[in-house]
């Protein structure tokens, strides 16, 4: 039975935002977001229109990927932009879980990993060509959603641009998730958090007209498939 999706429920958790959640299911998981991300996140379509025309214009790129989880979009962001130019990523995660994960991994050429925040970031200076986010939003509060977009403004250079991506809140999305992650339950995503917490996700995520509502001036909402959003400030 599908939830009222009419509203969303920021009152539900996903299993891998509890600190006492069991390490070796949190650890697959993170494994499993490569795959996943791939297919819901669209990185390719991230990469070739806020990434690649940066890189071909010349000069280092700083790129500044929030809350990285398992860091897989700025490992794919660095392959592909292998290619192109020359790409420097720094990723934050306030969450020593995932930065000890993605430690753990075979390290990449031009990427920094950080437990930090946003703030911390602003703070100390930093300045970047491009900030990324992917699935964060939807785990904000008001007050932190604001407070992110602030910094993202803050750590941006001229002619930067932030892009934060996230699931546009549907009952069609809600369904297509649900039925295209069932038969991989057994099998591939199993001893994961993938589909119960995707689909807690959804119920958390915003439509495109209530995040337009919640970002300050500046700020605007593009619609994207499959069911994306992405809060997009662009500097002059």
């Amino acid at each position: 039975m599908l939830p009222c999706l009419r509203s969303r429920d920021p009152d539900v958790r996903e299993e891998m935002d509890d600190p006492a959640c069991d390490p070796a299911t949190l650890e697959r998981t993170y494994a499993r977001f490569d795959l996943v991300n791939a297919i819901v996140s669209a990185p390719r379509a991230v990469y070739r229109e806020w990434v690649r025309p940066r890189l071909r214009a010349g000069g280092t790129v700083r790129l500044l990927d929030v809350g990285t989880g398992g860091a897989d979009l700025p490992r794919r962001l660095l392959r592909w932009a292998a290619a192109d130019g020359d790409l420097r990523v720094v990723a934050i995660d306030p969450d020593p879980r995932s930065i000890a994960y993605a430690r753990s991994l075979p390290p990449v050429p031009g990427l920094e990993l950080r437990q930090a925040t946003t703030r911390d970031l602003a703070r100390e200076g930093e300045r970047f060509d491009v900030v990324l986010s992917n699935h964060v939003l939807h785990h904000l509060s008001g007050v932190e959603l604001g407070a992110i977009l602030a910094d993202s403004e803050a750590l941006l250079r001229r002619a930067g641009v932030a892009v934060h991506g996230d699931i546009a809140r549907s009952a069609l999305a809600y369904a297509a998730f649900a039925a295209a992650t069932a038969p991989f339950e057994p099998t591939l995503l199993r001893g994961t958090f993938i589909r119960a917490d995707g689909l807690a996700s959804i119920r958390r995520s915003h439509t495109a007209r209530e995040l337009a509502a919640a970002a300050p001036p500046g700020w605007c909402v593009r619609r994207g498939i499959p069911y994306r959003l992405e809060l997009v400030r662009r500097v002059p």
